[in-house]
């Protein structure tokens, strides 16, 4: 298991210490937060999409363009692609996955979020996970990953495997749909056929 010791997000002894009691209340707070400099420059805060009582959470880096736009995490090119993968699978955010990032507001020119900015918004995380308690977390994208994991090794290296969450989640490292798209083959043991194969593997343990 990879070693969490430099992660930004720590669950434990966390239940006495909720401060928010429903989602409606996180995403309020969020709206009006400033304490980074990410507020400056945002359009929308991008909160979250998706079925909050589901048992599925998906973990991305931070909003884009299209997001800051609409206020909806991964709804440009990359975001439509990650719907198809799982959709294939049966998985989607009208049905049965909620969908939200590490950060809550876009970096300029999609820069990764620094240190800072994404220990600013770990509270509206923190509390997206305590209040969702998700039977399954992905983590997707190197961002997400080094951000929950504090790891520092490569997402080819771990992604498909299976990590001890929070609350007794199970959390994969899945490949960024952008990397995907920059390498469109389908053959096997290829970034596309390999996402498949581990959204596949988290359809079998969602449904188990």
């Amino acid at each position: 298991m990879p070693n969490s010791q430099q992660s930004l997000f720590n669950f434990k002894n966390k239940d006495k210490n909720l401060r928010f009691k429903t989602l409606e209340e996180i995403n309020n707070v969020c709206n009006s937060c400033y304490k980074c400099d990410l507020s400056k420059t945002r359009t929308n805060v991008v909160f979250g999409d998706g079925v909050f009582s589901s048992k599925i959470m998906l973990i991305g880096e931070g909003p884009g363009q299209n997001e800051d736009e609409t206020g909806k995490p991964f709804v440009g090119k990359a975001g439509k692609f990650l719907d198809k993968i799982l959709e294939s699978q049966n998985i989607s955010r009208e049905k049965n996955i909620y969908i939200c990032n590490i950060v809550k507001c876009r970096p300029p020119k999609n820069r990764i979020p620094t240190n800072e900015e994404m220990t600013a918004c770990k509270v509206y995380l923190d509390a997206q996970i305590q209040l969702m308690r998700p039977k399954i977390i992905i983590l997707c994208g190197s961002t997400a990953v080094k951000a929950m994991l504090g790891i520092k090794s490569g997402i080819t290296k771990i992604r498909g495997q299976w990590i001890e969450g929070p609350f007794g989640a199970k959390m994969m490292p899945l490949l960024h749909p952008s990397y995907l798209l920059r390498n469109q083959s389908k053959a096997v043991d290829s970034p596309q056929w390999l996402t498949l194969q581990d959204i596949k593997e988290i359809k079998k343990v969602l449904v188990s």
